[in-house]
């Protein structure tokens, strides 16, 4: 095991006993649940021995981790400070972690303008990008979600599919329209009130009573969209993350806008303490909340209930 390896395996266990999931440590980290629990899994290889159970109350330390979890805290608590003092030497870089999909699908498309009138600043999103991923926490951090920061943006999820199959939709049953239709899911949509998905869409408008979660279900909206330009099936999505496609004419809404669900929870900005006051990072935070601001009335202009599908 390199050293690299060895320490952001460390960082990860760290985080993950801090956190108690190996989800929310992930969103701390900007990395899936996926490759936190790879990073603990080779520290534990490596160690041969297991560092973590899983109980009631979240993730615990084994007796082998416990004896060395004060100084493991207190190691990346140091490092932590020694990262924010540091940041001082490094003012042109944005450390960035956000929701993978509205990183991809959201920011990155836009991002190219800001990089243009600012090509000094340096973007670190998500542990890639023009400089190497920092220890200790981002500059800024997005999430999905009800809870601490300054609300970007909500979105609205409707349904998108590939121009070809349009005539699908127009050639079926004139009332159940969707009957019968491949239907493409989120796994993040599966029992989870936050992500509405094709059954709570299907019971608010109707065109189809059997089998609204049947389908194939993907891990993230950028590889479902993927196979919705390719004409394989419908998707339900956020409105957002699909404006470029639907401007291109790469994907289609089939039925009104209008016909949406409303995310019941908002993208949120988070803004690390320190970083707000670097005037790079002030000039960014500007322009997301323009760009945020742009969104918001396009989706609020094209889910109006007067807007033509």
């Amino acid at each position: 095991m390199t050293a690299t390896t060895h320490l952001k395996s460390l960082q990860a266990l760290e985080m993950a006993i801090r956190e108690g999931t190996l989800k929310a440590a992930a969103g701390r980290l900007g990395i899936t649940p996926a490759a936190v629990g790879q990073r603990i899994r080779a520290l534990e290889d490596y160690l041969g021995t297991d560092l973590l159970l899983r109980g009631r109350s979240g993730l615990q330390p084994t007796a082998e981790l416990e004896h060395a979890l004060a100084d493991l805290q207190a190691g990346f608590t140091a490092l932590e400070r020694v990262t924010e003092t540091l940041d001082f030497q490094r003012v042109s870089e944005i450390h960035i972690v956000a929701e993978p999909d509205w990183a991809e699908l959201w920011l990155t498309p836009r991002l190219q303008a800001f990089r243009e009138a600012h090509p000094n600043i340096l973007f670190c999103i998500n542990g890639s990008g023009d400089v190497p991923l920092r220890l200790g926490e981002p500059d800024l951090r997005i999430t999905y979600g009800e809870g601490p920061g300054e609300p970007l943006f909500r979105d609205c999820y409707l349904p998108v599919t590939g121009p070809d199959n349009l005539r699908r939709i127009a050639d079926w049953d004139p009332v159940l329209q969707m009957e019968g239709l491949p239907l493409l899911h989120l796994k993040s949509q599966r029992g989870q009130e936050d992500y509405p998905g094709w059954v709570q869409w299907f019971d608010k408008f109707g065109h189809r009573q059997e089998g609204p979660d049947r389908g194939v279900h993907y891990k993230n909206a950028r590889i479902a969209l993927e196979a919705v330009r390719q004409d394989v099936g419908f998707l339900l999505c956020g409105l957002s993350l699909v404006l470029n496609d639907l401007e291109t004419g790469a994907i289609v809404h089939p039925y009104p806008a209008s016909w949406h669900i409303v995310a019941p929870s908002p993208y949120m900005m988070q803004i690390h303490n320190k970083s707000g006051v670097r005037p790079q990072i002030q000039k960014f935070i500007a322009w997301l909340r323009d760009m945020a601001s742009d969104t918001k009335r396009q989706i609020e202009s094209m889910t109006a209930p007067d807007t033509p599908g």
